[in-house]
């Protein structure tokens, strides 16, 4: 087998890399040990986020450290053995969120989040997968006057990016949410990014749409690639498959192959949980919601309504630990009558972050024709065509949509 690229990894990112390869007169075939978007594309929170410019920082305050520290917390929680492993990248992350860097890293990323919604639509547009797309925004919910305030005055603070938000009082939040309960005293409705309803459901029908191309997807062993002259290969299925450029976007697994090529990515895994439930008897949720104040996602879907969590900094390959899903569930009764669970088992995902909070995007600095796009952290899903066109375009040499200067790899050397 032959082809003009091959793109490793079948989520969201991959797929549209492959796609937007395609769409430019390449021959693409790609490559997964499973199908698509079986992985982290599948369980988010299916936002394409166009509200979220300030990246997700460490928290840099005593109280919040010592909070966190203790490992109660909803929203994040350590293994504690894990901690050596991870302590380096977390000092880094802690740099990287001092108030000049998170500003640098803001500028950077902005770009791409501005893109978000727009490319996701075009791909929708051609895909037919617009029945899964909402373009009711999100709303972000709290418990107390005081965490409602600040985050008025932090929604205020963005004004200079032209994002739409409304305050919402326990009124006008019972006009669009009628079966939350009082426990939610106020919110914040984001009216510019868009909820999908099966994220996974929106990457494989991105995928049916490269095979209706003429694409090809196998599965294979993506730690098999292997420069050969001026080309590379990989072993799939049906044999070796050659290809002149190589597209690593493998999310949390992208080190797996790298590290043969001498590639030292500071790539760390955020690991989190979700379950579907179903809703009580006459009851219903329009929007995706955030209980700001505990850290956990509610999200109406096609299965149900899915309750997402926060982040696990463990191995990426421990077994499940769901202890925030356990925790969050109870929590998450006292705002929405959420009834039995719908799934046998807790899904775990692995959401691959970099320490700067910005993802790795581009050619890799000592081999020609291999490629890397991965590290979107909590908005892969958000970020996926956005990334997806603006390889594509580096690979063959078109002017970029946006400047991939702040995504290189070559920043790791």
């Amino acid at each position: 087998m032959r082809s003009d690229a091959v793109v490793l990894g079948a989520g969201i990112v991959g797929v549209s890399v492959a796609l937007h390869l395609q769409a430019r007169g390449r021959s693409v075939v790609l490559v997964d040990r499973k199908g698509v978007a079986e992985e982290t594309s599948h369980g988010n929170a299916g936002l394409i986020e166009r509200a979220s410019v300030i990246p997700y920082s460490f928290p840099r305050d005593l109280p919040s450290l010592i909070r966190y520290g203790l490992n109660g917390q909803l929203d994040a929680r350590y293994h504690l053995g894990f901690l050596p492993r991870i302590a380096g990248w977390l000092f880094q992350y802690w740099r990287h969120s001092s108030p000049k860097r998170l500003n640098e890293a803001a500028a950077a990323m902005l770009p791409l989040i501005e893109r978000c919604v727009i490319e996701h639509e075009v791909l929708t547009q051609q895909a037919g997968t617009g029945g899964f797309v909402s373009r009711r925004g999100w709303i972000d919910g709290y418990r107390t006057e005081a965490g409602l305030q600040a985050a008025i005055r932090e929604a205020e603070g963005l004004g200079a990016y032209g994002l739409s938000w409304q305050h919402l009082d326990r009124a006008a939040l019972k006009s669009l949410e009628p079966d939350v309960t009082e426990a939610i005293v106020g919110a914040i409705h984001w009216r510019d990014p868009a909820s999908v309803s099966d994220p996974g459901g929106v990457a494989k029908g991105y995928a049916a749409l490269f095979v209706e191309r003429g694409g090809r997807i196998v599965k294979g062993d993506a730690r098999t690639l292997a420069q050969s002259g001026s080309d590379w290969t990989v072993e799939v299925e049906e044999g070796l498959l050659t290809a002149r450029d190589a597209v690593v976007a493998l999310g949390p697994w992208s080190n797996d192959v790298l590290k043969g090529f001498g590639y030292r990515i500071p790539l760390a895994v955020k690991r989190g949980y979700h379950m579907h439930y179903a809703p009580a008897p006459g009851k219903r949720l329009n929007h995706t919601l955030l209980d700001a104040e505990r850290g956990y996602v509610l999200a109406p879907m096609q299965r149900g309504i899915r309750l997402t969590t926060g982040v696990e900094f463990a191995d990426r390959d421990a077994p499940p630990t769901p202890v925030q899903l356990d925790r969050s569930e109870p929590v998450a009764r006292e705002i929405f009558p959420i009834a039995e669970r719908l799934d046998p088992e807790p899904w775990l995902g692995r959401r691959p972050a970099i320490p700067d909070m910005r993802p790795v995007i581009g050619a890799a600095p000592r081999h020609r024709g291999l490629w890397m796009a991965f590290g979107h952290a909590h908005h892969g899903f958000t970020l996926g065509p956005v990334t997806g066109r603006l390889l594509a375009e580096l690979i063959t040499g078109e002017d970029p949509i946006v400047d991939p200067t702040p995504y290189s790899p070559a920043r790791f050397r």
